[in-house]
C-alpha cells in the first residue's frame, strides 16, 4: 500500500478546480462522465430489480440497516453535540466572545461548532457504514455475483466457496478503507476548526465518504474479475467518478434507507459492467 495508490482524489480531482480553464480538462471530463454512469446505474438498479425479482434481497437486510442506521444516528448526533461542548469549554470559546462583544466573531464560531458537528456526524456515519459493509459483505457478495450472471446471460448457482472468498475480501477491503478514511477524516475536523476553511469541509468529507463507499461496493465485480486489490485500487483511483457517483447517491438514498445498501451494490455492479464493455 503506497502514497502513490493512495492519493487523495480530492488533491487530484479538485485541485485545480477555482481556475475556470482548468474545469474542461480531459480528467475533469471522464471523472463527470463516470458519476453520469453510476447515477445512471441507479436508476437502471431499479428496473433491473423489478424485472429480475430480487426484491426479497433489499427488502430484509434493507430493514436491519434501518433499523441500526436509526440507533446509531441517534447516539452519534448526540455525542458529536457534547464533542462540540467539550472543545468549547477547554479552549474557552464563550467567555472569550462575550468579552469581544462581535457579532462576526460570533457568527464565525456559530458556523464553526455546526461545521464540526457535521464533520463528526459524517465520521460517526463512515465507522457505522463500515460495520455494514463487514456485517453485510456475504449478502452483497452474493448480490454483485447474482446481477453479473443475469447481465452476461448464466444461469446463477450458488458457490459458497467463491461467495466467501469475495466476502473476505469485502471484509479486508473494508477495514483497509476505514483506516485511510479515519486519517483524512482526523484532518479534516482539524481543518474545520478554521474560519472560512472550515465551511467546505462537509462537502470534502461527503465526497470522500462517498467515493470510499463506492470503491467497496465496486470492488466485488473486481474480485469476480480476478483484480488483484493492487489492480482494484488502481482501476478505481483511474475511474474515481464510478465510485464517488455511486457512494454519494448511496447517502442521498437515506430518504429510503431500506434501499440503500443492496441498491448501491447491484448499481456499482452495472457500471462496471459499462465500463469493463465500453
Amino acid at each position: 500500500m503506497t502514497f502513490r495508490n493512495e492519493r487523495f482524489f480530492i488533491l487530484l480531482t479538485f485541485y485545480h478546480l477555482p481556475l475556470p480553464f482548468f474545469i474542461f480538462t480531459p480528467q475533469i471530463k471522464a471523472l463527470l462522465k463516470e458519476i453520469v454512469i453510476a447515477v445512471q446505474s441507479w436508476s437502471e438498479a431499479h428496473r433491473f430489480i423489478q424485472e429480475h425479482r430480487l426484491i426479497k434481497w433489499i427488502i430484509i437486510p434493507g430493514i436491519i440497516y434501518t433499523l441500526l442506521f436509526i440507533a446509531g444516528m441517534y447516539f452519534f448526533w448526540s455525542s458529536s453535540n457534547n464533542a462540540v461542548s467539550w472543545i468549547s469549554q477547554q479552549l474557552r470559546i464563550e467567555p472569550w466572545l462575550q468579552k469581544a462583544r462581535s457579532e462576526w466573531l460570533s457568527f464565525f464560531f456559530v458556523m464553526m461548532g455546526m461545521m464540526l458537528r457535521l464533520i463528526l456526524v459524517l465520521f460517526y456515519f463512515s465507522l457505522f457504514k463500515y460495520l455494514i459493509l463487514i456485517i453485510g459483505s456475504p449478502v452483497f457478495a452474493y448480490l454483485s455475483e447474482k446481477t453479473e450472471a443475469i447481465i452476461d446471460g448464466k444461469e446463477h448457482t450458488l458457490n459458497w466457496p467463491d461467495l466467501k472468498k469475495d466476502a473476505f475480501r469485502g471484509i479486508k477491503l473494508a477495514l483497509r478503507n476505514s483506516v485511510w478514511q479515519s486519517v483524512y477524516l482526523i484532518a479534516l475536523i482539524l481543518l474545520s476548526l478554521l474560519p472560512l476553511v472550515g465551511w467546505i469541509t462537509p462537502i470534502i468529507a461527503l465526497l470522500m465518504e462517498g467515493y470510499y463507499f463506492g470503491f467497496s461496493m465496486l470492488d466485488y465485480s473486481f474480485a469476480r474479475n480476478d483484480f488483484t486489490p493492487a489492480q482494484s485500487i488502481h482501476f478505481t483511483g483511474q475511474h474515481k467518478g464510478l465510485a464517488i457517483g455511486n457512494g454519494v447517491l448511496f447517502f442521498l438514498m437515506h430518504i429510503v434507507i431500506v434501499l440503500a445498501p443492496a441498491y448501491a451494490v447491484i448499481a456499482a455492479t452495472l457500471s462496471v459492467h459499462k465500463v469493463k464493455n465500453s
